[in-house]
């Protein structure tokens, strides 16, 4: 009886796993060989408490100089006058640990990670350290099965928009900076946040409010009190920086009707003008009597 148990609970265990590959292919776009997809969702906590299985590491090693050439590539393309350091800096604000845990949280890849019962039993599937990792991982299985080209496609439908995204920063490449940055030249001060923490210490949540000048100009929240902060520091630059944009319309907007009404009423002037001097001439025109015609008188 109870081998029979076990037998249909494997048999049950196997399709929930086929069923969550599936659910995670079709977020890649990719239909992955089964061994290998298995293996890059593998955490070592996982394949140390289960007897010693091939771990996810060696495909987050390729992964990584896949990631790390195609962003390399798409930076040198799209930024062909900017220097190698102001390069270097850039492909940092997109490869790091950080940056791929959220590309991963969009892809939901916690929840399909083969983890060991330490690491979730202490919030491991939204570790940014562990989803950075896997991701890498998961890119590097993509081209091994699929080639360059399919894991090129997948890194830039992945990766594109926070390659867009680095590419408006400041000098600094990450949002703290860029504020300070857009504070200074805008007059307003320097920036400051103040940070609030939830939850038990292993899973805490933090959330941090911009503030300048005494003004909440964003909040963010994250897993860290640095990713929260600088997710208060985007939403604040994005705040200041569309107010300063608008004023800005509003001042071109304001100086072309400004010349427009210059020149209406310089055309005003000028018609003004041509009727005084046509009035002027037929006022100076000699003036002629008009002529009465002779009379003969006939004498009788």
């Amino acid at each position: 009886m109870s081998s029979h148990k076990t037998a249909d609970d494997a048999k049950k265990q196997a399709e929930n796993t086929a069923s969550s590959h599936t659910l995670l292919e079709g977020r890649l776009g990719y239909h992955l060989e089964s061994a290998l997809l298995v293996r890059a969702l593998t955490h070592r906590s996982y394949a140390y408490e289960n007897g010693g299985l091939p771990t996810n590491e060696r495909l987050e090693f390729l992964g990584d100089s896949v990631l790390g050439l195609v962003v390399t590539d798409t930076l040198y393309r799209t930024h062909p006058d900017l220097p190698e350091g102001q390069l270097a800096k850039l492909r940092a604000a997109v490869v790091n640990s950080r940056a791929l845990a959220e590309v991963g949280r969009g892809l939901d890849l916690g929840s399909f990670i083969r983890l060991g019962r330490g690491e979730e039993g202490t919030g491991g599937r939204d570790k940014a350290s562990i989803l950075a990792d896997t991701l890498e991982a998961v890119i590097g299985a993509v081209y091994l099965d699929q080639g360059l080209d399919a894991a090129s496609e997948l890194v830039h439908r992945l990766f594109d928009p926070l390659i867009e995204k680095s590419s408006n920063l400041g000098a600094g490449l990450d949002w703290k900076t860029s504020l300070q940055e857009l504070t200074a030249a805008e007059g307003l001060g320097v920036p400051e946040y103040l940070v609030t923490e939830t939850g038990p210490d292993h899973e805490k949540t933090f959330t941090a409010a911009a503030r300048v000048g005494g003004v909440s100009y964003g909040t963010g929240t994250g897993r860290s009190k640095k990713e929260a902060e600088q997710q208060a520091a985007e939403s604040a630059w994005r705040a200041i920086r569309a107010a300063a944009d608008e004023r800005e319309a509003a001042a071109k907007a304001a100086a072309e009707s400004g010349s427009d009404a210059g020149v209406v009423a310089g055309s005003g002037a000028e018609e003004a003008a041509d009727t005084s001097s046509v009035t002027e001439a037929a006022s100076e025109a000699p003036s002629e009597a008009p002529q009465t015609p002779a009379t003969d008188t006939a004498t009788a």
